[in-house]
This record gives C-alpha cells, structure tokens and sequence, in this order.
C-alpha cells in the first residue's frame, strides 16, 4: 500500500514537473511575417529572437509598401500572414480604415515619442526615415556650381536635366516627395503643386519606376547622367558604410524632405495571437532598435536606442521635415497621384 501510494506520488510530481517544464519553455509557433522587399535583420538578432521564444519567424515579401497592404486587404478575411511591418505613415489610414490590425499596446511603447504613437494602439511605430533630394557632390565641383538649397530651386534653369524622381504610382519614395511638394505648395496657393510641377517637367526632370532604377542607374554617383536624386537622408551614411569611404560623396538637400514613418500590426484573423504579439516587441526593443539602422538604414523610434557611429557623422536629419496626416493623405492620395500622371503626360 506505501509502495502505490509512493508511486502515485511520485506519478504525480512527475506529471506537474513535466507540466511547468513546458509552461516554462518557448512554443514551437511559426508566425509569418509580411513586409516590403527591403526588410533586413541581422540574422544574429533573428537567431536569438527564434531561441528566446520558440517561434520560427518566416519573412514573406511582396514588393513595396504600396503593393503589400493592397496584398493584405484583399485577403484580409483569409490572411497570408499573421504580422505586417512596413507600412508607413502614407498607406496607414488605408490599412485602418479596412479594419487589417488587432490592438495591441507594445511593451515599449513608452519609449516612442507620443506624436508617433497610432490611435488604440492598432499600429506599433517602429522606424522613420526621410525623403530628401540628394546631390553629387563631386559632380557639382565638376560644373564649378552650387547645389540647389531650396525646394524651387529645382525648377531653376541651372539644375535643368539634373533631377531624377521616382514615379509617386509605382513608388513609396516618388509619393513621398510628390506630398512634400503639396504640403509645401497646398490646392489654392497662387502657386501650386501642379504649376510647380509642370515646370519641374518643363526643366526635364527624369522620371523612374522605382528607387533602385533612380539611384542606380541615373544618379551620377552610380555612373548615370543625374547628380540629383530623391533618396533619404540617410543615404551618404550607406555610401560611406558600404564604398568604405572617409568622407560622404552626396548629401542631401534638407529643405523639401518628407518624414516616413513605419508601422508594424497584429493582423486580424491571425491564429497565431500571441505569438504575434510577440514579434512586435521584438521589433521594439531597444536591441533590435539599433540593429535597425545598419540593415535597413532608416532611424529607430525608441528613445534609448543608440545610433551607431556613421549615422551620428555622415547623416543630417531636417529641422522641419514635412508630415501629412495619414487620414488626409488616403483622402486625397489617388486624385494627386492621378493630377500628378496628367501632368507628366502632358
């Protein structure tokens, strides 16, 4: 009888032993996570984030922000993923409005500046960057003139057949600094974004599909015909990284920049909640934070994240970049964009 009830016992201990062992130990989740084509992590970060929790990250792509939100709205009642990051603060209303995104308030998120922070916590800030127009500084010293300092001084006969632009349709930076040309030059002004605009064309802009085709085939600095370009802020600090050069060949023209900010969300529908969650703060915190800028070289949103050192000395971010809110944007977004083709065109 002491022997049963010892192995009883013993079955018992066992039993709840075995129990808080995997209680306490990561799950085996997979969660998937949708995102633009210039997602990059060191895979260091992503191994550990993998041991830590047990969830097996898998990184789905689908061209730029643009394309991947119209991706998860229309599956949105059978989604292909169960995270999205990337979007940013010109595709977040759409995203919104279709009702993509769980709430979820990050661990972190007292750590971002309020002004980034999304209504009920329905998108997660993770990153920002800005759309400026960056010159060729060698190839100005070639001309023997200044670069543009000024907005519109672009259309200015000096820089005529100097700028490349991407086309604000098909790309995220072209619709980008196509909305710092409105909220610069607002409907209704004496002088306007279309006026600015038709005279850009008429000072033979250059337009390109995308940033790849813009900054690596006609951007001077990569042996095209343009020493003018919209890129980011950041860029010199990538030339200088990955050329292993001392000093920046371009900078950028920080008057006309427009600040893009990205988001990451829970989608709606997911089976794979909490594991979701999961991959949110992962993004947040502060050690993922600065492994951001080397991978995807745009600016991490969390107060105590440190810049690493060829962001503090080649990079200078605008005093006043412009931000236009994400509800106006979605209102208008296909009427300027449409405004904008007619223009180009003409």
């Amino acid at each position: 009888m002491k022997h049963s009830i010892a192995r009883a016992l013993l079955t018992a201990i066992t039993i709840a032993l075995i129990a808080t062992a995997c209680s306490s130990s990561p799950s085996n989740k997979e969660v998937v996570l949708l995102t633009h084509d210039s997602f990059a992590l060191s895979q260091e970060r992503l191994d550990l984030f993998s041991e830590q929790t047990g969830i097996t990250l898998t990184i789905q792509t689908a061209g730029d922000a643009g394309t991947m939100v119209n991706q998860a709205i229309l599956t949105k009642d059978n989604p292909i993923a169960d995270v999205m990051y990337g979007i940013d603060n010109t595709f977040l209303s759409r995203a919104l409005d279709n009702d993509l995104f769980v709430a979820y308030r990050a661990a972190d998120i007292d750590s971002v500046n309020e002004v980034l922070h999304v209504r009920d916590d329905l998108a997660t800030p993770i990153d920002f960057g800005d759309v400026c127009v960056n010159y060729d500084i060698a190839a100005f010293d070639e001309l023997g003139i200044d670069p543009p300092s000024k907005l519109r001084q672009l259309i200015d006969p000096t820089y005529k057949d100097m700028l490349v632009v991407q086309d604000p349709a098909t790309s995220s930076p072209g619709l980008a600094f196509l909305l710092t040309t409105i909220a610069a030059l607002p409907d209704g002004s004496s002088y306007d974004w279309k006026a600015f605009w038709t005279d850009l064309f008429a000072n033979g802009v250059a337009v390109s599909p995308d940033w790849t085709d813009a900054y690596t085939g006609r951007f001077t600095l990569s042996g095209g015909d343009r020493p003018l370009v919209v890129s980011y802020a950041s860029s010199p600090a990538a030339e200088v990284l990955f050329g292993e050069l001392d000093a920046a060949p371009s900078a950028s023209l920080t008057n006309g920049c427009y600040r893009q900010i990205e988001y990451a969300g829970v989608l709606k529908g997911t089976d794979n909640e909490a594991a979701a969650r999961e991959v949110i703060d992962f993004l947040l915190d502060v050690r993922t934070q600065e492994d951001i800028p080397l991978n995807m070289f745009v600016y991490p949103v969390h107060n105590n994240a440190v810049l690493p050192d060829v962001f503090t000395e080649f990079t200078v971010l605008p005093d006043t970049p412009a931000i236009m809110d994400p509800q106006t944007v979605d209102a208008n977004r296909e009427r300027w964009i449409q405004e904008w083709t007619e223009i180009a065109r003409s």
